[in-house]
């Protein structure tokens, strides 16, 4: 079941016992309220975690070319070097 769906089944329930009195369709709507309400912190939580797995992967991106940078460097210092010793 998708996530949409399951949101619109959550919420049915939740409207569907709001109006009862009985004491357990009340429990139920309180039960399925706090599951729609975890389902929604679970799903900011796993964007969230997609949002830091983003910005670390532009971070090693970014220190993988700074390396070869600096590896080209160094390679072109050490040829000037051997070159002026020479």
């Amino acid at each position: 079941m998708d996530e949409a769906r399951l949101e619109d089944k959550l919420k049915e329930l939740v409207k569907e016992f709001g109006g009862m009195s009985n004491p357990q369709y009340r429990k139920l709507a309180t039960l399925a309220k706090q599951a729609q309400d975890k389902r929604k912190r679970l799903q900011k939580s796993v964007d969230n975690l997609q949002e830091s797995l983003d910005y670390l992967r532009v971070c090693i991106k970014y220190q993988l070319f700074d390396l070869e940078a600096t590896r080209r460097e160094n390679n072109y210092l050490r040829k000037l070097l051997e070159e002026k010793e020479d």
